[in-house]
């Protein structure tokens, strides 16, 4: 008897450690056609960036104009589905975008500057994808024969780090059809990619998300960052928090003046309490509420993609 419900016991906790690890999360993954594809083919859209010119892919108009686009994004989307990567489809996103301008206001404050974030920043914060996925492709003739050479680089989309990266040819062929070709190079490879996107994923799980965190000071501010508040320098109350608020308390404060504080390579919760990706401004906030409630100390939180907040001290 004893021997029966010893091994019952064993047979469960198997059946808990199978299932928990068939339900471990992977990241969420929104496949992009590359920089270099965008510019190569003609789709750049030019915004201003406080008086400075910049430039940031097209996707929207890439889209609507450049089928093979529609048909690679389309193909490796079924690919990485089938292997159980979550992911969000770069067309819907943008579909989503463009209904929420509305939401444009919300990047004025109330003197009526604008907040430093780009198109893609921002279609990044509406995607809330883990990872971008970026596609570049050639075509390869040789008589009636043709091939594909790609690239794939797996971006996390907090840091725009390179977090995994995948590029081969695939076999000549007599097939005309563009997603035949971008799936016979690019299959050989994929596991091995998503591999690396897995790995980079449970790091996070592990270690927290990056983000990095600036703190300046508005010249109407009463103080700086060496003032005292409660016998204690601002500055040693804003690291202790930060140092309280991450995960093992990793982060590097590379900046600490007076006027200016830097914290890069900060890791956040890659979750909150609700299940909800935690990005950089919500981490942040939370931040700005303890110095307002505990110090009356008003400060004005802005925003540059997932990735990077600052918090200016004096005023909203």
């Amino acid at each position: 008897m004893k021997y029966f419900f010893k091994t019952a016991l064993i047979f469960i906790l198997l059946i808990s450690g199978l299932t928990g690890f068939s339900q471990a999360k992977k990241p969420t993954i929104m496949v992009v056609p590359s920089d270099l594809w965008c510019n190569k083919n003609g789709y750049m859209l030019e915004y201003d960036n406080l008086g400075t010119p910049v430039k940031v892919p097209d996707y929207k108009r890439a889209l609507q104009e450049n089928a093979d686009l529609l048909l690679a994004v389309s193909k490796i989307n079924e690919l990485m589905t089938d292997r159980g990567f979550p992911l969000k489809n770069l067309e819907s996103s943008l579909r989503m975008l463009q209904n929420q301008s509305a939401e444009d206001a919300m990047f004025t404050s109330k003197s009526g500057a604008q907040i430093n974030e780009n198109p893609i920043d921002l279609l990044k914060k509406v995607t809330r994808a883990d990872i971008w996925m970026q596609l570049t492709w050639t075509v390869n003739r040789n008589g009636p024969k043709r091939s594909i050479t790609y690239v794939l680089q797996g971006l996390d989309a907090y840091t725009n780090k390179q977090i995994a990266g995948s590029s081969g040819t695939g076999q000549p062929s007599f097939s005309a059809e563009l997603p035949v070709l971008l799936e016979e190079a690019v299959v050989a490879h994929l596991d091995n990619f998503n591999a690396q996107l897995q790995s980079h994923f449970d790091d996070l799980f592990e270690n927290g998300r990056e983000v990095a965190l600036r703190i300046k000071v508005w010249d109407s501010f009463d103080g700086d960052l060496e003032s005292e508040h409660d016998g204690m320098e601002l500055s040693e109350i804003i690291e202790y928090w930060v140092d309280d608020n991450t995960v093992k308390g990793r982060f590097n404060l590379s900046i600490a003046t007076e006027n200016m504080m830097f914290f890069e390579q900060v890791r956040i919760p890659l979750y909150n309490e609700r299940d909800r990706a935690m990005d950089a401004r919500a981490w942040a906030r939370e931040l700005r509420k303890m110095l307002r409630s505990e110090y009356q100390i008003e400060s004005k939180l802005m925003m540059q993609g997932l990735g990077q907040a600052q918090l200016v001290i004096g005023e909203k």
